[in-house]
């Protein structure tokens, strides 16, 4: 009987705990107007940081939370801090990142999505986040084993973070997933606004070129609507996402210069599924089309075979690259497949195991003078030695450039 009585005490004390913490975080998010939840399959944490700095440049206290490469929290004047995990990750967490927001006295809370299970989804939004704004940035067809079976799974998936009576908005282009979203925002009360084609070619090449970084037209149409829709004009926004620090999961450009050759190396590794990585290399390749020649690296793993066969399907559907290379192992699973997809045999090459060296070696004879590269598929091996090779070189080429301009001032200060 006592016993009985000690375990029914305790889940008592527990529920008072529970409603007590509860609480607290309701409280906690009536203290911040404008709570942003950013969810998607590609582009999340970039879409994040972007509306973020836009919401910054624009004098509205923000605050925003990353859950990509590395779990980071942005505070109101741009840095950051990555996220403490005692174990784990948990979607609990959002409560702390709430508070401290709720603390610092923010206008407005930027926070990824970390669900992946579609009931956690939905979750993270009516429990914990409570947004005022969705933002869904795309639903493509990856981790269908928990989000399938197709991309019309994913966008109901995603759609557990659509907002209850406020807005969503979404940058999906296809008009399936994108029905998916919009019957999700009626059901809620939500409205929705479709970021389209128009719209993501209102971002010119000229603004992108200001990035650090590439960043995908979609992501920075998508993120201006949201800032415009907030009272930060596109100029103010633009100034703001430009200066931000990027993701460090975020596609990076390495530029190698010699007497003979210009290559510009553009790391896509991240982008795994055929459809996000078509579109990375369309992009690129539409940037740099003044260039002599556009290499698609493809850097293979005898363990991840059928990523191999997909991405050889969709490589032959892309912009046509002008020479193809493989790199890491089973590559000849890759090269018999792109063949039978009518990609030509003297347009192929295999560097299958071979050091970054090598490879590096096998990008330059077929770079003429000035080149795109850029590296999908996988990033182990060969992948992250060439990821490495090329930050060595561009701090080189830094450290010389900047030794250049002090030896050139002293020549300008003695001449005076």
């Amino acid at each position: 009987m006592l016993s009985t009585l000690c375990i029914a005490g305790g889940a008592a004390a527990l529920s008072a705990v529970g409603v007590a913490e509860s609480w607290w975080h309701t409280r906690n998010l009536n203290r911040i107007p404008i709570r942003i939840h950013v969810n998607g399959t590609r582009g999340k944490s970039s879409v994040t940081r972007l509306i973020a700095a836009g919401l910054r440049a624009g004098g509205i206290r923000t605050c925003a939370k990353t859950t990509g490469t590395v779990p980071r929290m942005i505070f109101p004047d741009g840095s950051e801090a990555s996220v403490f995990r005692p174990s784990r990750a948990n979607i609990l967490e959002q409560r702390r990142i709430v508070r401290a927001a709720a603390q610092l006295g923010c206008d407005a809370l930027v926070i990824e999505c970390m669900a992946l299970q579609p009931e956690l989804q939905s979750i993270c939004e009516l429990k914990l986040v409570k947004s005022t704004h969705g933002v869904i940035t795309n639903a493509r067809a990856d981790h269908l084993d928990v989000m399938g079976p197709n991309v019309i799974g994913v966008a109901q998936a995603l759609s557990g973070t659509v907002p209850v009576g406020g807005t969503v908005y979404a940058a999906e282009q296809q008009c399936e997933p994108r029905s998916v979203i919009e019957a999700a925002a009626k059901n809620r009360g939500s409205n929705m606004v479709s970021i389209l084609d128009d719209a993501v070619a209102d971002v010119t090449w000229e603004e992108l070129g200001k990035f650090s970084h590439i960043e995908h037209p979609d992501n920075v149409a998508l993120s201006l609507k949201v800032c415009s829709d907030l009272g930060v004009d596109r100029a103010t926004a633009l100034s703001g996402m430009w200066s931000a620090t990027a993701d460090p999961g975020v596609m990076r450009m390495f530029h190698v210069a010699d007497e003979d050759q210009d290559m510009t190396f553009v790391n896509a590794f991240a982008a795994n599924d055929p459809e996000s990585t078509g579109h990375s290399w369309n992009s690129v390749v539409d940037r740099y089309e003044s260039v002599e020649r556009r290499i698609a690296l493809f850097n293979c793993r005898e363990d991840r075979a059928d990523r191999s066969l997909q991405l050889a399907d969709a490589c032959v559907r892309w912009r046509p690259a002008d020479h193809y290379v493989l790199s890491g192992t089973g590559t000849e699973i890759f090269a018999r497949r792109a063949l039978q997809q009518g990609i030509s045999k003297d347009r192929l090459t295999c560097a299958d195991s071979q050091p970054a060296a090598k490879v590096m070696d096998v990008l330059k004879g077929h770079s003429g003078r000035s080149s795109m590269v850029m590296g999908m598929g996988n990033i182990a091996g060969p992948g992250m030695e060439l990821l490495d090779y090329f930050k060595r070189i561009q701090v080189v080429q830094e450290t010389q450039r900047q030794n250049s301009n002090r030896s050139y001032d002293l020549v300008c200060q003695g001449a005076a």
